[in-house]
């Protein structure tokens, strides 16, 4: 009797976990950013704890965590982190993810995980200037990097002379907001054997999951939108298989690059809003880009939501109708004109970053674009007149008055 007693016992404890997994498959993303993952705390808490704790409990062998993996030393895992990455592994139609301390911790990880003396990395030469700088720096290693132009063309054909081992690029370039066609690129690389690796921090799995387009692996700097509040440091792996999460998981443990638990437990809280914020920050976008369209002290906008914009047909085929929330510009006058531009902001923040709910203004040529060769910022049209602005919560009628006044004080 007790034997059955226990086993039914088990078998509803069973059924309830299937009955969740379930729920979290057929979740829709809103749903998702809320309630996509499966911890319960045992004391009934709505919201996940903080495990504070260096080192769990071992009784000989190490305990194991939910995916198997050692739990005994919080450089390996902590489970404060665990849903947070549920969640973000969900949003990207991904097998598990992994967070680390920062955005350039997720993407080194990986680096050093895939690649080996000899290989090949082939790279937009428009990518975000720490990428670039470390992919520069593993040449003593014997690493070679080819950098290809980013426009779909040029750069498919790139892939096919320099036959890499690993191509790596960004849904939508920063900052000139140039949007490679995901699908042809991942299926040139693939043709060649080449594994794909996506960042895709700009636009977000609101608006495309590069893993179900034939990627390899996904990085985000949790920093920008999944966050969201520019209060916290942070970046994630997603992977689409088991193998790749394990072997990742140990580089982590290596490298020493583990997100923090208060990090973790602010990401988890920023990114059960991102639907609503993302969402709202890219209709905000639209009205400011098409303002500064018709501005009389702007040259050129750059946005891939603009019917004028070369990247318009592809962005609408592979996101819809949503098209980011980074705007950039060109400001009449250059340098000086855009020096006055920042000095003349009342609202907006001129700084670093972007993504978060406050909007910030920033100059690329002497920030993240800065360690692009000149050649290549020439070629891109990364210009001492360029301002990109990244577009956050407040009223976008207030945000379009801000703009204008500063740009005609320039």
């Amino acid at each position: 009797m007790y034997l059955f007693v226990m086993f039914f016992i088990l078998l509803i404890e069973r059924t309830k976990d299937l009955y969740m997994l379930v729920e979290l498959v057929l979740m829709r993303r809103g749903s998702i950013v809320v309630r996509g993952y499966k911890h319960l705390d045992p004391y009934g808490a709505i919201q996940p704890p903080i495990y504070l704790a260096a080192l769990f409990r071992m009784e000989g062998e190490a305990q194991r965590s939910d995916r198997g993996l050692d739990l005994k030393y919080s450089r390996e895992d902590n489970p404060t982190l665990r849903p947070f990455e549920e969640v973000v592994a969900k949003l990207e139609s991904g097998v598990d993810a992994l967070a680390f301390n920062s955005g350039m911790a997720a993407i080194s990880a990986v680096f050093m995980a895939r690649l080996a003396g000899g290989d090949v990395v082939y790279v937009p030469m428009e990518a975000y200037g720490a990428t670039l700088r470390l992919l520069d720096s593993l040449g003593k290693f014997g690493v070679k990097v080819v950098r290809g132009f980013p426009d779909t063309e040029p750069f498919i054909e790139g892939i096919k002379a320099a036959r890499p081992r690993l191509v790596f690029f960004e849904t939508i370039s920063n900052p000139t907001l140039r949007v490679l066609d995901l699908p042809e690129v991942v299926k040139a690389a693939k043709d060649l054997g080449a594994e794909v690796v996506v960042d895709n921090t700009f636009a977000t799995p609101l608006l495309i999951t590069p893993l179900e387009h034939g990627a390899d692996l996904v990085v985000h700097s949790v920093t920008k939108y999944l966050a969201g509040h520019n209060d916290v440091v942070g970046g994630v792996v997603v992977a689409k298989s088991r193998e790749q999460v394990e072997e990742l998981w140990l580089w982590r443990a290596m490298l020493g690059g583990i997100m923090q638990p208060w990090e973790a437990y602010l990401a988890f809280r920023g990114v059960k809003t991102l639907v609503v914020r993302f969402e709202r920050q890219c209709r905000s976008a639209m009205a400011i880009a098409e303002y500064l369209a018709d501005h009389s002290k702007v040259s050129e906008v750059l946005y891939p939501g603009l019917p004028t914009s070369p990247y318009y047909h592809v962005a609408r085929r592979l996101f819809g109708d949503k098209f980011g929330a980074v705007v950039s510009f060109r400001v009449k006058g250059g340098r000086d004109a855009v020096l006055k531009f920042f000095k003349s902001l009342r609202l907006i923040t001129p700084g670093p970053s972007l993504g978060g709910v406050e909007s910030i203004a920033t100059y690329p040529i002497a920030s993240a674009a800065s360690p692009i060769p000149d050649e290549d910022k020439r070629r891109l049209g990364i210009t001492e007149d360029l301002v990109r602005l990244s577009v956050g919560l407040e009223d976008p009628e207030d945000l379009i008055e801000d703009l204008d006044q500063a740009l005609r004080s320039t």
